[in-house]
C-alpha cells in the first residue's frame, strides 16, 4: 500500500495548537496522525510538506525506512521540528495498517500487558496562587476519580527562587496535600527550572508529602545536575518529556538518575520508536509515563502504547480541565473513568476526526503565520491560567 497523498490541519486553542495529518494511500484508507509542538506548528506544517519526498509513493509499512529517511537522509541532526514532523506521519501509517488489518495497533507492537491504562490530571491549576485556591482547583479532579495529579507551583521560578516564592510553593504543595492524602499521588512538576542546590531544596522540603516524582528539576539536556539531584533526595525523578531521540535517553540510564521516563510519541519521532525507548528503560528498571499535552489522537495512541508496556507507569491527560473543547475533534473520545483508561477497540488507533470542527477552530495568524500562544513560564507568574 503506497502513501498518495496528506494534508495538515491545525486547531487552535488559548494556549496550545493541535496539528493533525490526515494519511491517503492508493487503497483509499486513510489514517491520521497529531502533534503539539510549544511555538513552532507553522514551522512543522512546512517542513512535512518541504518533505514530501520522503512522504508520497512510500510503502507505509515500511516504519524503519520512514525514521531513517527523516532522519538520516538529509544528513544532518534531527531535532524537535523534525521528530515531530516525522511522528505525524509516523502515528497515521500505524492508523491505515490497522485498518488494513481489522485490528488495534496496540496488537501490531506485542499485544496488551492490561486492560486499562491508570490516568494522572494535568492542566486543572488555572487559578490564582494561594493555598484555597489550590485546594479547590484539586478537588475538583479528586472528585473525577483520578488515581493522581500534577501541577508547578513555582510562579516563573528560574535557577532560583526568592525565599517569599520559595515558601509560597511549598505552602502550595501542601495545600494540595491536604486534598490528595494518601489515595491520590502528587507529581511535582518543575519545568527544568532549577539550578541543582535549588532542586535539592525544594525536593528535602516536599519529601514528607511522598510525592510520585519530582519531574525535570533541572534543565532536560544536563545529565550531571540530575545526577546530582538523584543523590541528594530519595524523591523518584522523572523527566524525558523534551528528549527527542532515542541517543539522549542513553546517557540518563547510563547514569542511573532517572526513575522514570516521560518520551512524547508526538515528538519523539512516533509510536515505534517510543516503543522502543521504553522497552530499553525496561532493562534499566526504569518506568514509563509518556508526556501527553494532546488531544484525541495523541492521547489515543498513547493508551494502545501503554497497553503493551510491562514497565508502563501512569498517563498524563490535561483535556478535562484545560480546552476541554477540543474533546470534539474526533470520536469516541477516551475519557478516564475511575482514574483509568480503556483500551480502544476499534481498528487502527479506532476513532474518527471530526473534520467540520477541526475546520472550524482553526489557529490565529499573524501576517499568514500560524501564531503560537505557549505559556511563557520563565517570566509569567500567571502562566498556568492558560490563556484563561
Amino acid at each position: 500500500m503506497k502513501i498518495t497523498d496528506f494534508q495538515t490541519f491545525v486547531v487552535g486553542t488559548p494556549w496550545r495548537n493541535l496539528t493533525y495529518l490526515v494519511l491517503q494511500t492508493d487503497e483509499g484508507i486513510t489514517g491520521v496522525g497529531e502533534a503539539r509542538v510549544v511555538g513552532k506548528t507553522h514551522t512543522v506544517c512546512e517542513y512535512v510538506r518541504d518533505v514530501r519526498r520522503y512522504i508520497l509513493g512510500q510503502d507505509l509499512g515500511d516504519i524503519e525506512a520512514l525514521y531513517r529517511r527523516f532522519t538520516l537522509e538529509d544528513f544532518g541532526s534531527a531535532g524537535e521540528v523534525v521528530m515531530t514532523g516525522l511522528a505525524l506521519v509516523e502515528m497515521a501509517c500505524w492508523d491505515i495498517l490497522g485498518k488494513k488489518a481489522g485490528m488495534p495497533v496496540y496488537q501490531f507492537i506485542g499485544g496488551k500487558v492490561r486492560d486499562k491504562v491508570p490516568a494522572y490530571a494535568n492542566g486543572w491549576y488555572k487559578v490564582e496562587r494561594t493555598p484555597e485556591a489550590y485546594i479547590q482547583a484539586a478537588k475538583r479532579v479528586v472528585a473525577k476519580g483520578y488515581l493522581g495529579l500534577k501541577f508547578d507551583p513555582f510562579g516563573a521560578g528560574d535557577l532560583e527562587l526568592t525565599r517569599k516564592e520559595f515558601h509560597r510553593s511549598i505552602e502550595l504543595i501542601e495545600a494540595v496535600h491536604t486534598v490528595t492524602g494518601k489515595d491520590v499521588q502528587i507529581f511535582c512538576e518543575m519545568h527544568g527550572r532549577f539550578a541543582p542546590h535549588q532542586a535539592v531544596e525544594v525536593a528535602r522540603a516536599i519529601e514528607k508529602f511522598a510525592p510520585g516524582w519530582i519531574e525535570e528539576p533541572c534543565r532536560p539536556e544536563d545529565v550531571p545536575a540530575l545526577k546530582y539531584v538523584a543523590a541528594h533526595t530519595s524523591l523518584p525523578i522523572a523527566t524525558g518529556e523534551r528528549l527527542y531521540r532515542a541517543s539522549q535517553f542513553r546517557d540518563l540510564f547510563e547514569a542511573r538518575c532517572v526513575h522514570v521516563i516521560q518520551p512524547d510519541i508526538n515528538q519523539c519521532g512516533g509510536l515505534y520508536e517510543v516503543k522502543k525507548i521504553a522497552s530499553t528503560a525496561e532493562t534499566y528498571s526504569v518506568m514509563v509515563a509518556p508526556h501527553n499535552v494532546g488531544g484525541i489522537v495523541s492521547t489515543t495512541a498513547a493508551i494502545h502504547l501503554m497497553a503493551t508496556l510491562r514497565n508502563g507507569k501512569v498517563l498524563e491527560h490535561f483535556n478535562d480541565f484545560a480546552d476541554e473543547e477540543v474533546k470534539k475533534c474526533g470520536s469516541p473520545y477516551p475519557e478516564v473513568i475511575d482514574g483509568h483508561f480503556s483500551l480502544p477497540t476499534g481498528p487502527g488507533w479506532g476513532l474518527e476526526l471530526n473534520m467540520d470542527f477541526i475546520r472550524e477552530h482553526g489557529p490565529r495568524r499573524v501576517d499568514g503565520v500560524i501564531a503560537d500562544p505557549g505559556l511563557n513560564l520563565f517570566n509569567n507568574p500567571d502562566w498556568a491560567k492558560r490563556g484563561k
